[in-house]
């Protein structure tokens, strides 16, 4: 129920929400209140994977507000060409829809980091630090790398202790545990998917055998990387 001030509540209309709800996503609603002005809602939906390790989804609010800015609005271009995508299907229209999501997302937590305060801590705050970020870029672009705490120091120009100190300080893990979590997530996602053998994701996310992604999942997850599969197929 959405409503302008609490504990006010509406009749709900459910030949609205019947007809809205055969129209593709993102889709637009006018609600009529007590006063002369219409409220539009757009609805809309983007899936990502949250488990068993999204430091993003993690870190993020359950409910983020923006406010409206008066010109020069990405966000609201955004939103209205998606709308219009979605209420005028074209061929290519799915293919738009998908990006147009992915971008309205990014502009969304690229709104919300600006707005946070600073000398914080978690996820974002590890970001926005020169050194730790470029720590968590190096991670996130080369996971199946051999990386050691001191390789990845050296990367970052920074010596072993500051670098562990400083990472764990803003992401809550060091360096390499961060790394066996998100790797542990890669691994999980090409499970879902059925297409690879737990040999070829071994491989693809950074650990030498099937062996060793199975002790490593087991250990994050708290089951067997084939058990995740079917549990996760059923």
């Amino acid at each position: 129920m959405v409503s302008s001030a609490p504990g006010m509540r509406g009749e709900s209309s459910v030949e609205a929400l019947r007809a809205v709800s055969q129209r593709r996503v993102p889709l637009a609603m006018s609600i009529e209140g007590g006063g002369p002005e219409k409220a539009r809602v757009i609805c809309g939906f983007l899936g990502c994977d949250a488990r068993p390790f999204n430091p993003l989804l993690a870190t993020l609010p359950r409910v983020i507000h923006l406010r409206a800015r008066p010109a020069d609005d990405v966000l609201r271009s955004l939103v209205e060409l998606a709308v219009i995508e979605s209420a005028q299907p074209r061929p290519g229209g799915d293919c738009a829809l998908s990006r147009l999501s992915e971008l309205l997302f990014v502009e969304v937590v690229r709104r919300y980091v600006a707005q946070l305060p600073p000398g914080g801590v978690g996820w974002f705050a590890g970001l926005r630090d020169e050194n730790v970020g470029r720590a968590l870029q190096k991670l996130h672009q080369r996971p199946t790398h051999d990386w050691s705490l001191e390789g990845l120091a050296k990367e970052c120009g920074l010596s072993r202790s500051v670098l562990a100190e400083r990472f764990a300080h803003l992401v809550g893990v060091p360096p390499i545990q961060y790394l066996a979590k998100w790797r542990i997530q890669l691994a999980a996602s090409l499970l879902r998917s059925g297409k690879s053998s737990l040999a070829e994701i071994a491989d693809q996310v950074g650990y030498g055998s099937e062996a060793a992604l199975s002790r490593a999942f087991k250990r994050q997850v708290g089951i067997a990387p084939a058990l995740y599969r079917r549990a996760e197929s059923a």
